[in-house]
């Protein structure tokens, strides 16, 4: 572009961001604009500033800041639906006048082939100067103060602010848009998508799944909530790869062991030794040698390398929650977040939204929270509660499969109890995953939380717990008490004095938490994806389809862009939190009982390929677009994951001494092999395990011994536990065995949270550069402030400027009390 002259920079039409000036300026005022003008393009530079000369007539020359451009006075960011037969209802009319009356502009449109009503929602320039005025304007004097211009109003701001607005503006009656929406006065509110054409190219898409994700043009789209979940589930992206590859490897270890394993061995050649039956229903004796093929796949993840693994693993969960702690750093400074305080925030929107806004402070009731106590030990109770429905249902599915005249069924009952009880269970987290979020909100709402991020924080507490217990109470039954409250043959404990409880897999309960830990990861990872994306997609071709049908498109192209947006699903305050949640749960089956189940990382890592994507194509393709949110961590959800590392540690290590073989074969190796007898025997150390971990019993001590095939011939069966026959009462190998998993325990626990304490005071939360970034700019701030206040006193002792830096800085960070917005 050419440079005016000063001549030439007689008039001015108009300033860009709604600066504009009256006509029948005198020739001199004018004049003089043009030269203040002249300046300031000489000082902004030729990029941000744009000065267009009209050498003829009245009419004045226009000058364009290239950097409002996001203010554009006919910027329909928002727009509020309603049904044709409802327009002209008082309440709709009473709410717009009030959103009209505190600044904002409304254009109603009308799509016929809809029969729908579209509200177009733009805010006053005078919201977003004070918007500037509450968060944006310095704390102090800066250099050349007098020169800058007023900082943009992005769109994801603008978005935000209107969203606002919205959901807090109230009719004479008291009622909200929700409560509006609820009669049908309204029917949706959405924020348009707008310029997604990039990402849609770039991100939203199949073919991207492995490029870099673009965190900084999806927090200027979606805003700082989205970007960050994104941010992060990336990283636990790239930190599964070395778990994923360590778990893969230990259970690959054991393939190297499956025929050569000593326990292997003597369980394939077991011919003689004849097991107890398992249930009521059994009929006949098992060969021991008939659980070859369990048994070796039992030693693909219950052998040496799962100790090690755990160990492993518990270190990978506080590095890999130390490193996302220094990556977010360094994200929220590039963002000029660092001093954000979201409180500040909302208390401005509140203001905007009502100048007469009074603040609520802090209060805390020990009574409401008393109550609130006991409505969750309740509701966990009750989740406990249906770990004995699954108790239940598998006790009578025994039964059942016992009785089946299906051969395969009667010979694999343990099997069949184990996969179909895996599979009531899922349909049972599905179910009680809408009562339990149901159940928080209620809770939530009776808590009375001051503000919304407040609110949110005590929601995600509370809805996680009880998800917590919905997933893992069955687990939990399956490792520490599954076969352990079941007497001996002859003597069983039975449900309700009928049926007897349950025994684990012929090949341990190692088995039993493998299959039960592969199944709802494997169903609830797959179906969950299928559903993420097909549901949304069907809908949205359906819904298109039938407005196609309707009839023809609008021939205004903002019109045909808002039916568009409608087209698409919509969405709620849950979406994001929705996959905040599943990734938590997932992180939970990767790694609490990570000990039984070495390939969750990996199932977690494919799975987590396809979420991204599957994330990034619903927000972009299928969905409505979502609010922004402004925010500078995760939030709760933080916490969550250190929770979910401590608990790891704990059951990782009650997994490993109570449910696997280890301890036992450790002490039969160290205490009871025949290596002890001969120092330097070539012989396994652990050979004799088996018959050693195996309990005798004597048939006839069978309440009816007649009803089992071949009973006659047989006088001794064998059945897993340490008792001492003929009173059958606990032998001392198992208080030594007791003692040895007791202490077990505890050392494992220390070890690992010693470990995870030390990994987290190597590696700081925050790097050195950004500490010293942000050093380097409260330095400079200061001594801005002192020259300018030297200069104020009459300029004894100011000195020189402080010296402007030769590159960007996040200056901002402290020159505004919120920064970038």
């Amino acid at each position: 572009m050419q440079e005016p002259s000063r001549a030439s920079v007689s008039t001015v039409l108009s300033v860009v961001c709604r600066r504009s000036w009256p006509s029948g300026l005198s020739p001199a005022y004018s004049q003089l604009l043009g030269t203040l003008l002249f300046s300031l393009w000489g000082r902004t530079g030729k990029d941000s500033l744009r000065i267009l000369v009209e050498p003829e007539g009245d009419s004045f020359p226009l000058m364009e800041i290239g950097t409002c451009e996001a203010e554009a006075s006919e910027q329909w960011d928002y727009v509020l639906v309603a049904h044709h037969r409802t327009q002209g209802d008082p309440r709709q009319e009473q709410f717009l006048e009030e959103l009209r009356r505190k600044g904002f502009h409304i254009k109603p449109q009308t799509i016929q082939d809809q029969k729908r009503v579209f509200f177009g929602i733009r805010a006053d320039s005078s919201i977003f100067d004070l918007y500037r005025t509450l968060l944006l304007e310095p704390e102090g004097p800066a250099p050349h103060a007098e020169l800058a211009a007023p900082t943009p109003v992005p769109v994801t701001t603008r978005i935000r602010i209107v969203n606002f607005v919205v959901m807090k503006t109230k009719t004479s009656a008291g009622e909200t848009f929700e409560d509006l929406e609820k009669d049908g006065v309204f029917e949706a509110k959405f924020p348009l998508h707008k310029g997604e054409g990039h990402l849609k190219k770039t991100w939203a898409g199949w073919r991207h799944m492995f490029r870099e994700q673009p965190v900084d043009e999806i927090r200027n789209y979606f805003g700082e909530k989205v970007a960050l979940y994104f941010a992060w589930l990336g990283w636990y992206n790239y930190m599964l790869v070395p778990a994923a590859l360590t778990g893969l490897l230990v259970f690959l270890s054991g393939f190297s062991l499956f025929d050569a394993s000593q326990i292997s061995k003597e369980i394939c050649e077991a011919h003689d030794i004849l097991m107890c039956p398992l249930g009521d229903h059994s009929r006949r004796y098992q060969r021991l040698s008939e659980t070859c093929t369990f048994a070796k796949l039992t030693h693909l993840f219950d052998n040496d390398g799962t100790v090690v693994f755990a160990i492993f693993m518990a270190l990978w969960a506080t590095v890999f929650l130390e490193i996302w702690k220094r990556q977010r750093a360094r994200v929220v400074l590039h963002w000029d977040l660092y001093t954000w305080d979201e409180d500040q925030e909302e208390m401005a929107l509140q203001l905007i939204n009502c100048p007469d806004y009074k603040l609520r402070p802090h209060q805390h009731s020990y009574l409401r929270s008393t109550v609130i106590l006991i409505l969750s030990l309740i509701m966990i109770c009750l989740m406990i509660g249906m770990a004995h429905i699954l108790v239940v249902y598998r006790v009578l599915a025994s039964a059942l499969f016992s009785s089946s005249a299906l051969p395969f069924l009667e010979d694999q009952v343990t099997t069949a109890v184990v996969v179909t009880g895996a599979l009531v269970h899922y349909v049972t987290i599905s179910i009680m995953t809408k009562i339990n979020k149901y159940v928080a909100l209620k809770l939530c709402d009776f808590e009375m939380p001051r503000t919304h991020s407040e609110r949110e924080s005590r929601f995600t507490i509370r809805f996680f717990t009880l998800q917590f217990f919905t997933h893992f109470s069955s687990l939990i039954y399956i490792a520490f008490i599954l076969g352990r409250i079941n007497g001996h043959p002859g003597k069983s404990t039975r449900l309700a004095g009928l049926w007897k409880l349950e025994e684990c897999h012929a090949s341990g309960c190692m088995m039993d938490l493998f299959v039960q830990m592969a199944i709802i990861m494997g169903l609830k990872q797959t179906l969950s994806n299928c559903g993420e994306y097909l549901v949304p997609w069907v809908t949205h071709k359906f819904r298109s389809l039938r407005a196609s049908l309707a009839g023809h498109l609008p021939r205004d192209p903002e019109l045909r862009d808002w039916r568009r947006n409608y087209l698409l699903n919509s969405v709620n305050v849950f979406s994001l939190f929705d996959e905040f949640m599943e990734m938590m749960i997932q992180y939970g089956f990767t790694t609490i009982f990570v000990a039984a189940f070495p390939l969750a990382p990996l199932l977690a890592l494919f799975s987590n390929l396809v979420e991204i994507r599957l994330d990034a194509i619903k927000m972009v393709w299928l969905q409505r677009r979502l609010v922004p949110r402004k925010a500078k961590d995760i939030g709760t959800w933080l916490q969550v994951l250190e929770t979910i590392g401590v608990l790891a540690v704990i059951a990782n290590g009650l997994v490993i001494a109570f449910t696997s073989e280890f301890i036992p074969r450790v002490v039969y190796k160290y205490r009871y092999s025949p290596c002890l007898k001969e120092a330097n025997s070539t012989v396994d150390c652990l050979k004799g395990y088996v018959n050693h971990s195996l309990s005798v019993f004597h048939t006839k001590d069978f309440q009816d011994p007649d009803r089992i095939e071949g009973s006659e011939n047989v006088t001794l069966c064998r059945y897993r536990d340490y008792r001492n026959p003929p009173d059958y009462n606990f032998s001392e190998q198992f208080w030594f065995l007791l003692a040895i998993r007791l202490a077990f325990v505890i050392l494992f626990e220390h070890v690992a949270l010693c470990i995870k304490l030390i990994a987290a005071w190597f590696v700081p939360d925050v790097p050195q550069s950004v500490k010293n970034k942000v050093l380097e700019v409260k330095y400079q701030r200061l001594r801005e402030k002192m020259w300018h206040g030297r200069q104020r006193l009459g300029g004894v002792g100011a000195g020189s400027p402080p010296p402007m830096p030769a590159h960007p800085t996040p200056t901002s960070i402290f020159s505004a009390r919120s920064t970038d917005v």
